[in-house]
């Protein structure tokens, strides 16, 4: 029978830990972290992202301003946004919301956020850093469940470590924060041989695929630590994660559920790279 990891729980200690930080760093310097939230769009699942990370910033403490674009916004109006953010002393960090309208380009808004800003740690030179170990900020969903990880006293060092996903935004950076806390780790995707018995092979597994249920019983090594930062919807609406939960609980030593696992720490880690941001522009 796992442990289960409570995201919720470990969420609510971190973000209270950052309000303590961000009334001492605000009595001492006078500055209030800033975050800016850029939504283009109506997208229903990005506009409860934005209302969430607005919420987080009033219960931290933290300064915080939505724009909320017309789908039609053409990319000069955006980029000329991104650069007014760049140059307001006010905010720290800036974060504007993916998937953007097909008409625009992703890639040269992420380029276009100072990294000094990039909370999301999504500019180039923000990944460069990550990928050498000498990094300001980490892309929120890895760096939650390293805390996930951290918190709940598992040991990475020397474990065989399996990540399955290879986005920019979690399987990637995920694997290398493994790497960085001297995990072995192996990246798995669409055209791996064999996948099961790859998982199999995993101390600490993460399923980062966005497939509903799809990791069983059958693909976790007896006392593995299961990660599941999927968020899939079934068909009777209900959330579930890329994990079988009920196969593979009984079977780990460690698992998050879903809903209440990873989810809850990508935006208290959002909070967490904002007052980074801040403190460093007064370093």
């Amino acid at each position: 029978m796992a442990k289960i990891i409570d995201g919720k729980a470990i969420s609510a200690q971190i973000r209270a830990e950052i309000k303590e930080e961000t009334a001492a760093f605000a009595k001492e310097t006078g500055i209030t972290p800033g975050l800016a939230v850029i939504i283009v769009g109506t997208d229903p699942a990005s506009q409860v992202y934005v209302r969430n990370k607005r919420r987080a910033c009033d219960e931290v403490g933290f300064y915080s301003e939505s724009y909320e674009l017309p789908e039609e916004t053409t990319m000069e109006e955006l980029i000329a946004l991104v650069d007014k953010l760049n140059g307001d002393e006010k905010i720290h960090g800036i974060l504007c919301q993916l998937p953007l309208p097909k008409h625009l380009d992703e890639k040269e808004i992420i380029n276009r956020i100072s990294p000094e800003k990039d909370v999301d740690a999504f500019h180039p030179v923000n990944v460069g850093k990550i990928m050498i170990g000498d990094y300001d900020f980490l892309p929120c969903t890895p760096a939650g469940v390293m805390q996930l990880i951290k918190r709940s006293g598992i040991e990475v060092a020397g474990k065989e470590c399996v990540v399955v996903g290879r986005s920019n935004i979690v399987g990637k950076p995920q694997a290398m924060l493994l790497l960085h806390a001297n995990g072995t780790v192996t990246v798995c995707h669409s055209r791996t041989k064999d996948l099961a018995e790859v998982c199999r092979r995993a101390d600490i597994l993460v399923a980062a695929i966005g497939k509903a249920d799809f990791f069983t019983g059958d693909m976790v090594k007896e006392g593995a630590v299961v990660i599941d930062v999927g968020m899939n919807r079934r068909a009777d609406g209900k959330l579930t994660g890329d994990v079988d939960f009920a196969s593979v609980e009984p079977k780990a030593s460690y698992i998050t559920p879903v809903p209440g696992g990873v989810g809850p720490m990508t935006i208290t880690m959002l909070m967490q790279n904002t007052l980074t941001a801040a403190k460093r522009r007064v370093r």
